[in-house]
Order: C-alpha cells, then structure tokens, then sequence
C-alpha cells in the first residue's frame, strides 16, 4: 500500500516515529491498527467493510503528489523533482529499515550492499 500526505504531515509523523524509536512504516501500520480497534462495520452492510477502491494503473499517484507539493505554493522544476525523488527514498529506506527489522535483509560491506537473508 502507498499513500501520500503534505511534507510536513509526514515530517510530524516521522518526528513521533523517532520519539517512539519506530521506523516510520512501522509507526503508521501501529496507528491504523490503533485506529481499527474503535472501528465497527455496519451491521446493515452485512458486518463487510466497505471495499477498497481499486489502484490507479494510470498513474494518478504521481499527480496527487505534484498536487500536495504545489499546495504550499509555486515550486520550481527541480523542487518538484526532489519532493518526489525524496518521498520515493524515504519510502526505500522505512522499507529496508522494516525489512531488516524482520532479518529479512541485511546490509553487507563483503558483497558490496543489500543481501536477503537465508530465511
């Protein structure tokens, strides 16, 4: 699953994600779950949650991210650029820090970068 939030959005959550000492996945899978608990499906849909709308193949994703950014303001070529290069690499790296979490991957200076673990 992806989602985008506004820049500061994300620098809020990831600043309670150190607090906590979580990698920033690891904080908002916890507060969706958090935020599960209080959740009651209605009982007239059948007691089903309501179905997920489908991906955009499209590519909508990256619009809605210019979007974001272009909210606070004009930004340049190369401002938009490093906003999206910048989510994709903080994306990488919660994405590796969960995955080393889990002993699924590991970092190894012997063969030059990231390895998966023999699981």
């Amino acid at each position: 699953m992806k989602t985008y939030v506004p820049a500061e959005q994300k620098d809020v959550w990831r600043d309670h994600a150190d607090e906590l000492d979580m990698s920033l996945s690891e904080f908002v899978r916890t507060m969706v779950q958090a935020g599960r608990r209080e959740f009651t499906p209605d009982e007239s849909a059948g007691g089903e949650e309501p179905a997920s709308e489908p991906s955009d193949p499209g590519g909508r994703d990256l619009e809605t991210r210019v979007h974001a950014v272009l909210e606070s303001g004009p930004r340049s070529w190369d401002e938009l650029v490093e906003a999206v290069v910048g989510d994709v690499e903080d994306e990488l790296e919660a994405t590796l820090d969960d995955l080393q979490a889990r002993d699924r991957v590991r970092y190894s200076g012997r063969d030059g970068g990231y390895v998966l673990t023999d699981e």
